[in-house]
């Protein structure tokens, strides 16, 4: 009897792996199968740092993502470039007095391109980014036909969004990491470098310099959180990708517009974009947290809320495809 007993439960836990086995192939045939843009696509579909690893491997590899990066990547080049030849190297400071409070300084010290670049791609080039990265993430799947095989995997609907958020979150960082060393190599290589005059017309040495620079990408980068939360939540509204990055990007634009009404200015205080340039104040001599502190503080409210949005939205949505 008890033989026959251990028979049985060894037949079950066999079953059941083999369940197991069986929805974790299909969720890689899924992926595979219906990989957009005709490239075969496997995730590894386990709770923890694997789920993750599989999803910025397929965020990084898709075309889409490498051009949008390629994209950045040119804007310091054509800046430097177009900078370079105006000037012919040399130039002084007034020479773009119209642009953001360093760019006239990029003759005289490289570096400043970085910061003249980062000024130039937040409010546009680098959330529109952000924008169809995120809102591809969830309604990318679902059009796919691959969302419901990677919850047929033990992965969960939360660490699933979590999942996705933290690759939306790696390409923030990605993107303007892209901008700033494109910006640096580029800055090195037309112009002097040396020590740095900031905005308050202090010196500081070039390598104090570095870490400003340094400061500030990181800064840009969890600027666009708030976008990435946005776009994460829009995605799961829809099933169709190119709705939701559409969408994530014209709100992202006309947030943008209407931070410039005067009308609105009792509300432009709470739009995501509000305090982005305010790392501008990081070029100062002394260094003004002010602003910095309310446009974190600010992101940190949109990643709150959207994500809870998003996963409200998530957990509650019936998954066809």
């Amino acid at each position: 009897m008890a033989d026959a007993e251990r028979a049985e439960a060894e037949a079950e836990a066999e079953v059941g792996a083999d369940a197991e086995a069986e929805a974790e192939a299909g969720a890689k045939v899924g992926r595979g199968e219906a990989g957009r843009g005709g490239a075969a696509r496997t995730r590894t579909a386990f709770p923890g740092s694997g789920f993750l690893a599989g999803e910025l491997r397929t965020t990084f590899r898709r075309g889409r993502t490498l051009a949008l990066l390629g994209v950045l990547a040119a804007i310091p080049v054509l800046i430097g470039i177009a900078v370079r030849i105006e000037t012919g190297g040399g130039g002084g400071a007034g020479a773009h007095g119209g642009g953001p409070a360093f760019a006239a300084q990029i003759t005289n010290n490289g570096l400043f391109l970085v910061f003249t670049a980062l000024a130039a791609t937040l409010p546009v080039f680098l959330p529109m980014a952000v924008g169809v990265v995120a809102g591809d993430a969830v309604a990318g799947e679902a059009s796919a036909g691959t969302l419901r095989y990677l919850l047929v995997a033990p992965a969960g609907r939360t660490r699933l969004l979590l999942t996705k958020y933290g690759a939306v979150a790696v390409f923030c960082a990605a993107a303007t990491g892209v901008v700033t060393l494109a910006a640096l190599l580029t800055g090195l290589a037309l112009f002097p470098a040396g020590d740095l005059t900031t905005i308050s017309g202090t010196r500081i040495g070039f390598g104090e310099g570095l870490e400003r620079a340094l400061l500030i990408a990181l800064v840009v980068a969890a600027s666009l959180l708030g976008v990435a939360a946005l776009g994460l939540f829009v995605s799961t509204l829809t099933n169709s990708g190119i709705a939701a990055m559409a969408t994530t990007v014209g709100l992202v634009i006309t947030v943008q517009i209407l931070d410039v009404i005067p009308q609105l200015s009792a509300l432009q205080p709470y739009f995501f974009s509000h305090h982005w340039l305010s790392f501008a104040d990081l070029v100062r001599d002394p260094l003004l947290w002010d602003g910095v502190v309310k446009n974190l503080g600010l992101q940190a409210v949109y990643v709150a809320l959207f994500g809870t949005l998003a996963w409200a939205r998530l957990s509650t949505k019936d998954i066809t495809t």
